[in-house]
């Protein structure tokens, strides 16, 4: 592994130390470790097939480390965590996530649904004058207050995946995971959201970006960890991790970076 000492911002809010996982019997995990801190904004970048899903699911907590001596993953500091109180400090829009939503759900029941921790709402779910007031405010902030009452099935893959984010922020949580935000979006939408994540890290989100795009990368990332095998392969600042040899070591093909306005495009070497 290369590593370049990052500035330590804050305290971990993820600690894993020689996780090992498996689903289905195949094992997933065989020995990562990796520390990311509060107030530290990173993209864990890797091909694909490198791990970075698995991750995803580790941090949220639907998947399950092995439970062996030496081994720990710690969320907030804690190896035993509350479910419910996760989901006030620690958004997660992901693929898993996406694929629950019933097609026939409007936007404003999903966010709304998501103080209850729940895909939709039920006759024992009423929310409260300040929950509806919340939704608005997030549904506004992502240009979707239009869009509102229409089915999340009817929606662009821009349009859910401003939603999916809305929805993981009802909790205003201090870390936000996405994985692989800009996939399938077209460059109105993707250059939309990367405006959006951009301002979410200059407000005081950690934001934690999981991606196998280099130019999805903003400019507010401070670190980048490049995964192999679920392996940490690189670590450290994104002004040297982003160089064409380290990328090519990571993706496995000659690579060369070019950058403008604070973002970095990757050409074939």
């Amino acid at each position: 592994m290369e590593l370049d000492q990052a500035k330590d911002t804050g305290s971990a809010w993820l600690d894993c130390q020689a996780i090992e996982a498996w689903i289905n019997g195949h094992q997933v995990v065989k020995d990562l470790t990796l520390r990311l801190r509060s107030g530290e904004s990173t993209a864990v970048l890797g091909p694909n097939g490198a791990g970075k899903t698995t991750l995803v699911k580790l941090i949220s907590r639907s998947l399950y480390p092995v439970v062996k001596p030496g081994s720990h993953l710690r969320l907030f500091g804690s190896e035993t965590v509350n479910l419910w109180t996760l989901r006030q400090r620690l958004g997660v829009v992901s693929n898993e996530v996406e694929q629950r939503i019933p097609a026939s759900l409007t936007g404003r029941e999903l966010l709304l649904a998501a103080f209850f921790g729940a895909i939709g709402l039920g006759r024992d779910r009423t929310p409260t004058a300040e929950q509806r007031s919340r939704t608005e405010t997030l549904l506004k902030s992502m240009d979707l207050d239009g869009l509102a009452d229409e089915n999340y099935g009817q929606l662009s893959e821009g349009q859910r995946r401003r939603l999916l984010i809305a929805r993981a922020l009802v909790h205003e949580p201090e870390v936000l995971v996405l994985d692989e935000p800009t996939n399938a979006l077209d460059l109105r939408a993707r250059h939309k959201l990367l405006r959006i994540m951009r301002g979410l890290c200059q407000q005081g989100t950690t934001l934690v970006l999981v991606t196998h795009q280099v130019d999805a990368i903003i400019p507010e990332i401070q670190r980048v960890v490049g995964l192999q095998d679920c392996l940490v392969n690189l670590d450290g600042s994104a002004e040297d991790i982003l160089t064409g040899p380290r990328l090519s070591k990571l993706f496995d093909t000659p690579l060369t970076v070019v950058q403008a306005g604070g973002y970095r495009q990757v050409l074939p070497g």
